[in-house]
C-alpha cells in the first residue's frame, strides 16, 4: 500500500516550502519520506553540456545518471502524454509515505495552502471533497475542515500521520 498526502494551492500559496518542511520534520520522525512534485510547465534538471543533457537531446527516451552519492532517472516524453499519477507512484521505491505537490485535480487527500500573496486566493476546499485540510497565513473562519497556521509544522505533520494512518511499529 502506497501512502499519499498531497500539498495543493494557487501558485506562491506556500506549496513547496510546505512540503519542504514537511519532509524534514517527517524524517525526522524517522519516517522514509519521498515527494512528487507537479510542474505545469516545461522544465529541466538537467545542465546544456552535461553528458546525460547530451544523451537526452541525441533521442534517448530515458537516462539514468548513477554515482556513489544518488542517482536519477530523467524520462522525456517525446510527445507522449504526461503519466497519470498512478504510473509516476507505481515507478517510485517503496517508502513510508510520498508527498504529493500540486496535482490539484486527483482524489488522494491533501491540504490546501493559503497565502494572501498567492496569485489566485480563491478557496479550493469548498469544491474539492479531497481536500481535508488548510493550512493559511491569516485566519480561516467556517471551515468544516481542520485549519493550521502554515507555520504550525509539527501540527501539521501530526495531521498527515493520522490521515495516512502512519504509526510506528
Amino acid at each position: 500500500m502506497i501512502r499519499v498526502f498531497g500539498i495543493t494551492g494557487w501558485k506562491n500559496s506556500g506549496k513547496t516550502t510546505l512540503t519542504e518542511r514537511l519532509v524534514a520534520e517527517l524524517s525526522r520522525r524517522g519516517w522514509r519520506v519521498s515527494t512528487v512534485k507537479h510542474a505545469h510547465h516545461d522544465f529541466d534538471i538537467d545542465k546544456p553540456g552535461a553528458d546525460s543533457f547530451r544523451h537526452r537531446t541525441a533521442g534517448a527516451v530515458e537516462v539514468a545518471v548513477v554515482s556513489d552519492r544518488r542517482w536519477a532517472l530523467m524520462n522525456e516524453l517525446r510527445g507522449e502524454a504526461e503519466p497519470p499519477l498512478g504510473e509516476i507512484l507505481a515507478r517510485m521505491a517503496p517508502c513510508d509515505l510520498v508527498l504529493v505537490e500540486g496535482y490539484k485535480r486527483e482524489r488522494h487527500a491533501k491540504i490546501e495552502c493559503r497565502r494572501l500573496a498567492a496569485r489566485d486566493t480563491a478557496p479550493l476546499a469548498p469544491g474539492d471533497p479531497s481536500i481535508v485540510a488548510i493550512a493559511a497565513d491569516h485566519p480561516v473562519g467556517g471551515s468544516p475542515i481542520p485549519s493550521f497556521d502554515l507555520e504550525a509544522i509539527q501540527a501539521i505533520a501530526d495531521f498527515v500521520e493520522q490521515a495516512t494512518a502512519l504509526s510506528h511499529r
